[in-house]
This record gives structure tokens, C-alpha cells and sequence, in this order.
């Protein structure tokens, strides 16, 4: 069974089949916000999550809307303002995500597993990530490959339990099962 792909237009998504009638999401949508903060976990209080990382808040949160880097005598703040900082920063990736995805056809499933990557590593990761080179290129097992190859923080390998920060590289297995399967 073939899954449909649709091309990114501007600072959307499209969901329509190529070439089919269909539907735009603007930015990220809310199941997908909600997904990433399930994966990220919720801390109402600054916490460095992994050695070697830096502060974070709420579900992952290390800038706030305006701009301000989390520091660790930040006051607590509440999941609702968590899930907002969340959406406010994904809305912000994901218009120079969908630049780096012009005229590249690709699913949905496939769009949230990038997007997530992209929370968790950079929108400047991900420019650089041989992922994007191989969707380029219409190598799309190979961009799912390509997830594997991030499984570093601060130089650990985190595919080895007794580095501290296995929840990484369990992330990104995830990433790749879900994929694959949209292939």
C-alpha cells in the first residue's frame, strides 16, 4: 500500500494526495504539539535533563516565547503554559522547517517525526542532517536511516544504557519504527 505524500507549500503542510483536492495545516498541529510534550516529559521547575545539556522547563522548553534563554532560578511555571511555550516554539520551527521541505513530497507521519527531531535538535541540525540530503534526493528509507546516526549528547553515545541518556536513543528508535512505516 502506497502512502500519500504531500508537498509542503510557504509555511504549510499540504495534506492532499499529488495531485488531489485536500487540506493545509498551518504551522503544527495540536496532536503533534501534544505528542512532543508526551515524549518530553513535563518538569514545572528548570532541571538539566542530561549532563552536559542545558536548562530546561515544562515539556523541553530551553527559550521562552520571547526569546529569553530558561535559567535555573526561573520561577515554576504550570503544564497550560508549558503546552503554550511548546506550541509558540514549534510554530517558530516549523516556518523554517517547511522552508528546508519546499517542493519535497512527503506524508504526515513523516512530517511530525522530522518536526520532533527538529524540537529536540535544532532547526540548524537538521539543515545540516544527511535526513534532509536523502529527501532531497526521494531516498526516503534512507532519511529514515539517517535518524540513528543522532544518538550523542554531550559526546556519550546514548545507545549505551550506562551513559545516562538512553531515553535519547529510545527517541529516536521510535522515530525510525514510525518511518519506516510510512514508507
Amino acid at each position: 500500500m502506497q502512502k500519500s505524500k504531500g508537498l509542503v507549500i510557504g509555511s504549510t503542510i499540504s495534506l492532499a494526495l499529488l495531485g488531489g483536492g485536500g487540506y493545509y495545516i498551518k504551522g503544527v498541529s495540536n496532536e503533534q504539539v501534544q505528542a512532543t510534550a508526551v515524549k518530553e516529559g513535563f518538569t514545572p521547575k528548570p532541571v538539566i535533563p542530561v549532563k552536559g545539556d542545558v536548562p530546561t522547563i515544562g515539556p523541553g522548553i530551553t527559550v521562552y516565547p520571547n526569546g529569553t534563554r530558561v535559567k535555573m532560578s526561573d520561577p515554576a511555571i504550570t503544564r497550560k503554559q508549558g503546552l503554550e511555550y511548546l506550541k509558540a516554539h514549534m510554530d517558530k520551527d516549523a516556518v523554517r522547517f517547511n522552508k528546508t521541505l519546499l517542493n519535497i513530497p512527503i506524508s504526515q507521519i513523516e512530517y511530525d517525526v522530522y518536526m520532533d527531531f527538529t524540537y529536540q535538535y535544532g532547526t540548524g541540525a537538521w539543515s545540516q542532517s544527511s535526513m534532509l540530503k536523502n529527501l532531497k534526493a526521494g531516498k526516503y528509507k534512507q532519511a529514515c536511516d539517517s535518524l540513528l546516526k543522532y544518538k550523542y549528547v554531550a559526546k556519550r553515545d546514548c545507545s549505551i544504557r550506562s551513559n545516562n541518556c538512553h531515553g535519547v536513543w529510545t527517541r529516536q528508535l521510535e522515530r525510525h519504527s514510525k518511518c519506516i512505516g510510512a514508507q
